[in-house]
């Protein structure tokens, strides 16, 4: 099961390990729900500013978060999807704020790791479909963190 990840780093922190990581856990989640070989998805670190920035643009919400995901799959109104057999399946972006994650290692009290881990697959999770509007979904959707980051060993 190969995902193919498209990694932008605007903050230049991560490591290769850092990157080598988030791609072998987001393959191990993909494999956990079933997704099709060679799909697409884009992962980017910004810094506090640049994801405020997007959450204003995107989400009327003028703060700085730690991760947004635009799903390519969801489609708008008027909007046709297009397929072919020979087209990759792209499922969209997930931006993960690089300040944030370390705050929020420290605020957890676990590794810079784990949150980056943890960040990815929560974005990943809403890129697939996943949300937590109500506590049903949110139940369902943590649950779902939970049960890939415990396997795949990332443990708090």
């Amino acid at each position: 099961m190969t995902l193919s990840i498209d990694f932008i780093d605007e903050t230049n922190e991560l490591t290769e390990e850092g990157f080598q990581l988030i791609e072998d856990l987001l393959n191990y989640a993909a494999s956990m729900e079933s997704v099709e070989n060679g799909t697409e998805v884009s992962v980017t670190f910004v810094s506090n500013e640049r994801i405020q920035e997007i959450n204003r643009e995107y989400r009327d919400k003028d703060q700085p978060t730690d991760v947004i995901s635009f799903a390519l799959e969801e489609l708008g109104e008027g909007e046709v999807e297009i397929a072919g057999a020979d087209m990759p399946r792209i499922l969209g972006d997930i931006i993960i704020s690089v300040p944030r994650a370390h705050e929020q290692a420290k605020e957890y009290g676990h590794s810079f790791t784990r949150e980056l881990g943890f960040l990815s697959v929560h974005g990943f999770l809403h890129l697939l479909g996943y949300d937590h509007m109500t506590k049903e979904d949110e139940k369902v959707m943590f649950g779902r963190q939970r049960e890939i980051l415990d396997g795949y060993g990332l443990k708090r």
